[in-house]
């Protein structure tokens, strides 16, 4: 008799077919993946982009074990106008939380002269760093004075990441923001939990600066490390 499926696993499963993206292939991707692993959080998050005529989508979905955390992402193209010819490519990638370096969790909120304690947060990015791969962002420096046109040099900021999401109540539902929130906490407690870890939990005041795209990150099979 095969057991019934814990509540962890219900709870996913039950985001997969909230988010509406190929649900069962998404649902038995994720299944494989975690290989057996009792799921503790995730995240699910799924994302529209509009290009010229088309529409493009994709889903991520973030699981937390007890000693993985596992990364899916899953893209859909349509190969023909009439949108009979669609295919999806799925990557699938397996962390150690013990590899984890740093997990960054900024904050939004409007109007914060007015804060309150009962005020919802309006958004938040949640950032993963474990392969020490690094952003540099640089720009034209400046003195501050408006009609200076000498030449200041450049400046710049480097910022470990290796995922970002970017949640908005204002996009995605209050809940959603929670729920990224929820499993931004399950990930620092897991990852500081770990014997071989020495992970790093960063707050709002070391906030990522934008949003990239998974681009390469996601463009290799499913591996562990």
């Amino acid at each position: 008799m095969t057991p019934s499926p814990s509540a962890t696993w219900r709870d996913l499963d039950a985001s997969l077919e909230r988010a509406g993206f190929y649900p069962r292939l998404v649902a038995d991707v994720v299944h494989d993946a975690l290989d057996g692993r009792e799921p503790l959080s995730h995240v699910a998050h799924l994302e529209t982009h509009f290009e010229r005529t088309e529409v493009h989508r994709h889903i991520t979905v973030l699981v937390l074990t007890e000693d993985m955390l596992v990364i899916t992402h899953v893209d859909d193209q349509q190969l023909d106008d009439a949108g009979e010819r669609v295919t999806a490519q799925i990557s699938t990638e397996s962390v150690p939380v013990s590899q984890i370096r740093s997990v960054v969790l900024s904050y939004l909120y409007a109007q914060p002269q007015d804060y309150k304690p009962s005020d919802q947060t309006r958004e938040v990015t949640l950032a993963i760093a474990w392969s020490g791969a690094q952003r540099l962002d640089i720009g034209p420096a400046s003195c501050g004075d408006p009609q200076c046109d000498a030449d200041h040099g450049f400046t710049g900021t480097v910022a470990q990441e290796d995922i970002v999401l970017r949640v908005s109540a204002e996009a995605d539902g209050a809940q959603a923001v929670q729920n990224a929130k929820a499993f931004a906490r399950a990930l620092r407690k897991v990852n500081t939990a770990s014997p071989v870890g020495g992970g790093y939990f960063a707050g709002p005041d070391v906030a990522p600066r934008r949003q990239p795209g998974f681009g390469a990150r996601f463009t290799r099979a499913h591996h562990q490390r």
